[in-house]
């Protein structure tokens, strides 16, 4: 799968969580999923449930400390999907 793929899926799973005030249009690969984003801390543990699911992955707590962007989420799950 590639990483515009990836985006794709994966686009849609952070549109359900973002706040009232933040629009789908700002998810864009460099977007920081806390500070640009406002996907609080519960929500982005509810992002990572997703994907684990969509993607049948499975991501580590390593892999959620180095998830800051939605590129790094691209990243991850590009790599566990190679590992698969």
């Amino acid at each position: 799968m590639t990483s515009e793929e990836i985006y794709e899926k994966l686009q849609p799973i952070i549109a359900t969580y973002l706040p009232e005030d933040v629009s789908a249009e700002n998810i864009n690969k460099d977007a920081d999923l806390t500070q640009e984003l406002n996907i609080n801390s519960a929500h982005l543990v509810d992002v990572v449930l997703d994907v684990e699911d969509v993607f049948d992955i499975e991501l580590s707590n390593n892999d959620l400390e180095s998830l800051r962007t939605v590129n790094d989420a691209i990243s991850i799950i590009s790599d566990k999907l190679d590992k698969s």
